[in-house]
């Protein structure tokens, strides 16, 4: 178990509250997981769903920085298409004059969306995703202070450090990483599939770099832990509704939870939850601290990134604790 853990956050929005309320809610999640030794707080970039407040992922960032003091504070992604290098760099060399030495640029090649919704963000956003290896060199060049001579710059971001990560759910993502020299974090919370292949990929195919020497993996699984296994079942209805409602194309808030029926567990069994939630580590103490330790010892990630997507903030943060008990016994 001796390896960093991280938190993947998405701003989840529940039934009668608001998105700022899930704002608030992730800077109280972001200060507990300080405490309890948590080493990176991630931010998604997410659009046009109810359910989710994380959408200007570098403003909230920054809000999440400022209300903590030690943890790192990341983009989970940024999606690289649905925005400009030059902006990008200047955002984040923002934030790392603000906040020194905790600053993550996840960089993602998904929309982050819908079709529509991606063409509304981007006109020219399939252009945009050709272009993704290369607008990840512009921003490593606005960082630069080589750059100081270039007749574009990103003042603010010359010579501040950033470490730029290539964030994945397939084999391409793998292939990139690997060519850049770059760590790697792969999205097996919901898209667990390729997850062993892509490993193999990167680490087969890693080339050392000016960034990073030797491969660097992370990988995100769901966990949900509570005081029995009957609880966190119960806590993980939430977690089923919303999966079927992105199944079903009828995204909705959050909903609370509710004793597991034999319905709920016959869907969570169907093949297309399983396909996607295939890495859910849901019980007590004790069962979660079984799964984790199989999941180190079959992908030996560097570092392992928790998602809990549960409807009470308290449960939430109860959950994470219990979580850093196991990786720190």
């Amino acid at each position: 178990m001796s390896v960093p853990f991280s938190v993947l956050e998405l701003a989840t929005v529940s039934q009668g509250s608001s998105p700022g309320d899930a704002m608030r809610n992730s800077l109280k999640l972001a200060s507990a997981t300080e405490d309890f030794g948590y080493h990176r707080f991630w931010l998604a970039e997410h659009h046009n769903m109810i359910s989710i407040a994380s959408v200007a992922t570098s403003v909230l960032m920054g809000y999440i920085a400022g209300g903590t003091e030690k943890i790192r504070v990341g983009s989970g992604g940024i999606m690289l298409p649905n925005h400009s290098p030059l902006i990008v760099a200047e955002q984040f060399g923002t934030l790392g004059a603000l906040y020194p030495n905790r600053i993550d640029l996840g960089l993602g090649r998904a929309p982050g969306t819908d079709q529509l919704t991606a063409q509304a963000i981007r006109p020219d956003r399939m252009q945009a995703q050709h272009n993704f290896p290369q607008d990840i060199e512009l921003i490593q060049k606005y960082f630069s202070t080589d750059n100081a001579t270039a007749s574009v710059r990103a003042t603010v971001a010359e010579g501040i450090d950033v470490p730029i990560w290539i964030l994945g759910s397939s084999t391409d993502s793998a292939h990139l990483a690997a060519a850049k020299g770059l760590p790697y974090a792969f999205a097996s919370h919901f898209a667990p599939g390729q997850l062993m292949e892509a490993l193999s990929i990167y680490h087969n195919n890693f080339e050392p770099s000016a960034y990073l020497k030797e491969p660097y993996t992370m990988a995100a699984v769901n966990v949900i832990v509570a005081d029995t296994q009957e609880e966190a079942e119960a806590l993980s209805t939430s977690l089923i509704k919303m999966f079927l409602g992105i199944l079903t194309n009828k995204r909705d808030y959050m909903q609370p939870p509710t004793p597991m029926t034999d319905d709920l567990r016959e869907l969570s069994r169907n093949p297309h939850f399983q396909r996607m939630l295939k890495y859910s580590f849901i019980g007590n103490q004790e069962s979660v601290a079984e799964k984790t330790r199989e999941f180190l010892q079959a992908t030996q990630v560097n570092e392992l990134m928790v998602v809990g997507n549960m409807y009470q903030v308290e449960d939430r943060i109860r959950s994470y604790r219990y979580f850093a008990e196991i990786m720190n016994s």
